[in-house]
């Protein structure tokens, strides 16, 4: 019997720079950490403050910003949480949401006494996470944006 070599090539599709390693269930996680943290953001964080419930009220009364910050904060809150979920968003959006999360953990030292400032601390860990990820997608939203 006589042995042949023959070289190996894959005909799996290389690994994007989008992706996580290229690895499916990696790419797999982090895609349901996004729409969690979509969701989060949407439903648990933007739509109280939204639709004026009163421990937003309340909240936005303590620190002395009144319902216009409310509404604006919710209004950022929810186009994060959406574009989290567009491909050539999710970078921007998880920075952007990070952003806003070092507001909030100011917040919450200064207004609330430290009362749950590690909350946005823990949130900002798997959005910058997305956002390192995700940063090829950076460079095709600057193309389309120098396209107009």
């Amino acid at each position: 019997m006589s042995e042949t070599t023959v070289p190996v090539t894959s005909t799996a599709p290389a690994a994007s720079a989008g992706s996580v390693g290229g690895r499916r269930p990696a790419r797999i996680a982090l895609r349901s950490v996004q729409v969690l943290l979509a969701l989060f953001y949407g439903v648990a964080s933007a739509l109280p403050k939204l639709i004026a419930h009163p421990s937003a009220v309340e909240s936005f009364d303590r620190i002395g910003w009144g319902s216009g910050a409310m509404y604006t904060i919710g209004a950022l809150e929810l186009a994060g949480a959406v574009a989290l979920l567009i491909p050539v968003l999710q970078s921007v959006a998880a920075l952007a949401l990070s952003a806003l999360m070092v507001g909030a953990f100011i917040v919450q030292l200064t207004a609330f006494d430290g009362q749950n400032a590690a909350t946005p601390l823990i949130l900002m860990a798997p959005l910058l996470l997305i956002a390192w990820t995700r940063r090829a997608h950076n460079g095709e939203l600057l193309r389309l944006a120098l396209r107009r």
